[in-house]
């Protein structure tokens, strides 16, 4: 069913919210709080109805509950002051007010149309034992440990991604399949691997206890489980024990050397490494409001602990987001404090594959200092082969100087090191663009198509597809695109696009980008 309301669309079959075509990021808890309210928008819900059908009877504080009632009214235009969509009525519950049209699923015609034409391909597994780690079930009293739990499994997968015997699925695809019921096989189909690990973690007071489960996704098997409890205050010890103990039950011939290099601590003071972990979780939300959110935790991090470089690195990264979304804000302000981020982190930590990944495609990108950003993604790739983010920097350097099958390669890569990733657009373009640049314009319109589709409003990849129509002589459509991003970007002229350019393409290729250009219509 799809519920259609004011510029929003609630697929409930997808589990995603549209806002003018674009997918709002929503976490679970919040969608099934704005699917509920709408579903029963007849009739007033209750506060403790509301938490039955939602957190399913546990105990859940008043705040979490506002907490998660003001992110699904952020998300569809709504506020606590105006209570356009969502009205609190005092003493009594909530109440979803907004005029709705139900859909069935069947169709979104236009989104349908696209997915028809990419076909996925089968994922074979790799030739190295392959692995991916599910968000752990959060077992804590309190639903806001979340961002607890999911941060535990981020450090248990970059433990994991540093053996270079294993083929590790990166976070970001494991990650969709938070809060869903599945089928441990149909993960392995969907990622192409051979293992799943899955787990909760109970954190109450200063205990924390993680345990987990590691399964053959083939046949689903059982292959090892185990539970580990520690002292709040030895948490990265029992990290260490969780990721030890997977490679162990994969490697028993493993050396304990590999074992050890899959072990860091990143601070001593954990309240640091909370405000880190809530960083990342509200930076993993892919909007405005959260970045700004992520931003001000990693300010609050770095005063208790200074010499947290992922919380550095990851500030860096946050300022990155902004340029690829084209959010808008100062940009001289940017560009320092990207910089000084960057600069600490480096600083802090040049051993550390995300800290180096993270900063180094920052440089580059924000920075436009891209021979040292490149240098940097290259050395976090030696030290974790896994890091699929890094695939897309080393595709683009190839592309840069101008050895465009080897960018593919890359870029591919990247797509199997992380099949659902939410970066995957970024990928796509890649792709798209290196079709593009060796005449092959269907194959590149397809993939510029899919990431559209995954991500509506990265113009860069409309104005990929843009350019393949413009060069295979479907000028109408490049002119339409043109128009779009005319529209979006008023301030772009092909005058100043083209020196930009002319730092990521060799002169050859840039030729061909100005052409298209001229073609698709973009002001002079």
């Amino acid at each position: 069913m799809r519920y259609l309301f004011e510029d929003c669309e609630l697929d409930c079959g997808r589990r995603e919210l549209y806002r003018d075509t674009n997918v709002v990021p929503l976490t679970p808890q919040t969608f099934d709080l704005l699917d509920y309210l709408i579903r029963n928008r007849e009739r007033v819900v209750g506060k403790d109805e509301l938490i039955t059908a939602i957190w399913r009877g546990r105990c859940v504080s008043d705040a979490a509950l506002t907490t998660r009632l003001n992110a699904a009214r952020s998300a569809i235009g709504d506020s606590g002051e105006k209570q356009r969509l969502i009205k609190t009525l005092p003493r009594k519950g909530y109440r979803f007010i907004g005029t709705v049209q139900e859909a069935h699923s069947a169709c979104r015609e236009a989104v349908s149309e696209i997915e028809s034409e990419t076909v996925k391909p089968a994922l074979t597994l790799p030739d190295k034992p392959s692995l991916a780690v599910l968000p752990f079930t959060n077992l804590s009293s309190d639903a806001e440990q979340e961002y607890f739990a999911d941060g535990m499994v981020e450090d248990i997968i970059t433990g994991l991604s540093r053996s270079k015997s294993l083929f590790v699925i990166a976070r970001q695809s494991t990650f969709t399949y938070k809060g869903k019921s599945i089928d441990i096989r149909q993960v392995g189909r969907e990622l192409g691997v051979r293992y799943v690990l899955e787990g909760s973690v109970r954190k109450s007071g200063n205990r924390v206890r993680i345990s987990g489960q590691l399964i053959e996704a083939t046949t689903g098997a059982h292959l090892w489980a185990d539970r580990f409890d520690s002292q709040l205050d030895d948490i990265f010890d029992l990290q260490d024990q969780v990721t030890s103990s997977v490679i162990g039950a994969l490697f028993p011939q493993l050396e304990r050397a590999e074992i050890e290099r899959a072990k860091r601590v990143p601070t001593e003071n954990l309240q640091a490494y909370d405000y880190y972990l809530r960083a990342l979780s509200s930076f993993y939300q892919f909007t405005r409001e959260q970045n700004i959110e992520a931003l001000g935790l990693i300010r609050l991090a770095v005063e208790i602990d200074p010499g947290l470089a992922a919380a550095y690195a990851l500030g860096a990264y946050c300022y990155l987001q902004r340029k690829v979304f084209g959010w808008r804000g100062d940009a001289e302000q940017k560009r320092n404090e990207t910089r000084r981020l960057a600069r600490r982190a480096i600083e802090l930590d040049k051993d550390d594959p995300t800290v180096l990944v993270r900063v180094g495609q920052a440089i580059a990108a924000v920075l436009y200092e891209i021979d040292e950003g490149v240098a940097l993604v290259f050395q976090a790739h030696e030290l974790d082969p896994n890091l699929a983010v890094a695939r897309y920097t080393i595709g683009w350097e190839h592309i840069r100087r101008g050895n465009v099958d080897a960018a593919l390669k890359q870029f591919h890569a990247g797509v199997r090191l992380s099949p659902k990733d939410p970066f995957l657009f970024l990928m796509q373009t890649g792709i798209a663009c290196a079709h593009l640049l060796t005449d092959r314009y269907e194959d590149g319109s397809s993939w510029a198509k899919s990431a559209v589709l995954h991500r509506p409003n990265y113009l860069n990849a409309q104005f990929i597809l843009a350019a393949c129509h413009a060069l295979s002589g479907r000028v109408e459509e490049a002119r339409m695109i043109g128009a779009r991003l005319t529209e979006a970007r008023p301030a772009v002229r092909v005058s100043t696009l083209v020196p930009k350019l002319a730092k990521i393409y060799t002169p050859e290729h840039l030729e061909r980008i100005e052409r298209a250009c001229r073609i698709m219509g973009l002001p002079l």
